[in-house]
């Protein structure tokens, strides 16, 4: 079995979503010893946003410089990484009200259409409907439900949707937040999130 595990907070040690996220793949693991790792950490490898040149470049008979080759094998592996997986472990901070641009070009990479989703007459189809993913959502104020800041909340509620759009309709998110009101706070909020991944199921 394969594990894609895939960070995109940009703040090293000292980011929550990189705790959470590394207790979820620890939790499976111990569950799991022969479980296979598959790790990108998109802030020490970032993944280049979108281009017209990129998109071109997988045109039959594209003419590509080495740097749009090197892309879309890029593009490819980051693909096959996501397709391969059985599950997916996320990090997700919360930055400026949705989630890291790193973290947006990871998703752009593999929401492919005929590979993630397809297009019909009624509507679109995911097609990793067998996938399970598991997301660790780190927010710096409060943005649950019911709280005045509920509805500026794009990081959580994007996943969801991009997730439900390929087929995962039933993600796991683990959320910390209040993590930057203060001390007291994060230490909370962290200690709940990793109370919350020693009940996730195991492999």
């Amino acid at each position: 079995m394969k594990l894609l595990h895939v960070d995109g907070s940009i703040l090293g040690d000292h980011s929550v979503s990189r705790t959470v996220s590394a207790a979820i793949v620890a939790h499976l693991k111990a569950a799991a010893p022969d479980l296979a790792v598959t790790y990108r950490d998109l802030a020490a490898e970032p993944i280049p946003h979108l281009s017209g040149a990129y998109l071109a470049g997988h045109q039959p008979n594209a003419t590509n410089t080495s740097d749009i080759q090197n892309d879309v094998a890029l593009g490819r592996t980051v693909l096959d990484e996501f397709l391969d997986a059985d599950i997916v472990v996320i990090g997700a901070p919360l930055y400026n009200f949705t989630v890291s641009s790193q973290l947006k070009a990871w998703i752009d990479r593999i929401l492919v259409a005929g590979k993630t989703f397809k297009y019909t007459e009624s509507g679109s189809v995911g097609l990793v409907s067998e996938k399970r993913v598991i997301v660790a959502v780190a927010r710096g104020g409060f943005y649950g439900a019911g709280t005045p800041a509920a509805a500026s909340e794009h990081a959580e509620t994007y996943l969801r949707t991009i997730l439900t759009f390929i087929g995962i309709t039933n993600p796991e998110v683990i959320v910390a937040e209040g993590i930057a009101i203060g001390p007291e706070f994060r230490e909370k909020a962290l200690a709940g999130a990793l109370a919350a991944v020693s009940s996730l199921p195991a492999v």
